[in-house]
């Protein structure tokens, strides 16, 4: 099977933690390897960021093919729009060339993208990781994206073959917008479950001293600074913020100054450290090192940091919001808090960090549930089911059976 992976703006060699580089970026890069494991002959096409790249990067046994659009450099994705027909265009050339059996479409513009660019025989298959109503609903007026994408979001939701949806939540999303639920399969983000897991070694920290980790993109809706805020509440632990900028350019950040702001004027400035951009090598050992791991955004379509830390046996603190309802089992491996609650996140903080057996028994919970629902493999072998399914491949029996 020749599997096509089109990924705009979030290339699967890109570097973690700036602004428009996370969760996105580490799905294409492991769904696409493991799908080719599997068999398939995998091309993942994103936007060239960068005059030096070559056209086409090998990346283990997968090619990725980076497509003239726009200036050849850095461009936020809300500011992509523009460019995506001459995207298309080069996508459809591309698409000549290699003339894939499927193609696998990842957020809205990539969406847009393939479904103009792909012969009219070649099935597309569309992942949102997030919707802009969803954004618009959390942000209001200050939602970046373009004001066309919530009718191109329906227009793919009219035009794709089928939408793997990543969560139940983003499930009821889909079908609040018209989408027919059996055109919509489930299947999970994965994690790593060799490179993220509780042996390995653990990055040093102070001594006796709870320590409270976030690992995340460093944007405002990604709840850190109710995080910052809820440790005036956990008098004595520190919290470790990885993520951003590297450290060197920390200073010239617009939210890690106001975050810094907050931690100054909640008197926890010197409990909180900022790490800024953490090499993926290190991310284990980062997590290993945390009693308590925490991700309260707003709002948050899958959420993988989660997964990462309970892969690894530590307890997680997260927000009742998308995917992370769905992960996070209340209780038996993390406590959910509603979002923008720095009191009720500081009163499962202060919970946690008392009780060393609760914090074992989330961990080990935690990472039971990353072997048995969250493995690449699974989530690989999952979607290979609808690409079979899309194409005509499977069998009545088989399709019963899909996730």
């Amino acid at each position: 099977m020749r599997v096509a992976m089109v990924s705009e703006h979030a290339s699967p060699l890109a570097a973690l933690g700036g602004v428009d580089s996370g969760g996105q970026n580490v799905h294409v890069a492991a769904l696409a390897s493991q799908v080719a494991k599997s068999g398939a002959d995998v091309v993942v096409y994103t936007r060239r960021s960068d005059r030096a790249l070559p056209r086409r990067v090998r990346m283990g046994n997968v090619v990725v093919e980076h497509i003239a659009a726009g200036p050849a450099e850095e461009v936020p994705k809300d500011e992509l729009l523009p460019f995506m027909d001459e995207f298309a265009e080069n996508l459809g050339r591309a698409f000549r060339r290699q003339n894939p059996d499927i193609v696998h479409s990842h957020f809205w513009m990539s969406g847009r993208a393939a479904l103009a660019a792909v012969p009219p025989e070649t099935p597309v298959v569309h992942t949102f990781h997030a919707l802009g109503v969803v954004k618009r609903r959390n942000q209001g007026d200050r939602d970046t994206s373009p004001p066309e994408r919530l009718e191109e979001e329906r227009s793919i939701l009219r035009g794709a073959g089928h939408i793997v949806a990543t969560c139940t939540d983003e499930l009821f999303e889909l079908k609040r917008l018209g989408a027919s639920a059996d055109r919509i399969t489930v299947v999970p983000c994965g994690v790593d479950l060799e490179f993220f897991s509780a042996a390995g070694p653990r990055e040093p920290r102070r001594a006796a001293t709870g320590r409270v980790v976030v690992l995340s993109r460093i944007v405002e809706r990604k709840g850190i600074g109710d995080a910052v805020a809820a440790m005036a509440e956990v008098p004595g632990a520190e919290l470790v913020i990885a993520g951003g900028p590297p450290l060197a350019d920390l200073d010239s950040d617009t939210e890690i100054r106001r975050l810094r702001r907050i931690a100054e004027s909640e008197g926890v400035d010197d409990r909180v450290t900022f790490r800024g951009q953490v090499p993926r090598a290190d991310v284990p050992a980062l997590l290993r090192s945390a009693d308590v791991v925490v991700c309260v955004p707003w709002y948050e379509p899958f959420g993988i940091v989660p997964l990462e830390a309970m892969a690894c046996g530590r307890p997680v603190v997260v927000s009742a919001v998308g995917g992370m309802i769905d992960s996070v089992v209340h209780g038996v491996t993390g406590l959910h808090v509603p979002p923008r609650s720095p009191g009720q996140l500081a009163e499962a903080l202060r919970m946690l960090l008392a009780d060393d057996q609760l914090r074992q028994s989330l961990g080990t919970q935690g990472r039971s549930r990353t072997e048995s629902k969250y493995g690449w493999p699974r989530v690989a072998h999952s979607t290979m089911q609808v690409y079979q399914a899309v194409l005509g491949l499977q069998s009545s029996a088989e399709r019963r059976v899909m996730p």
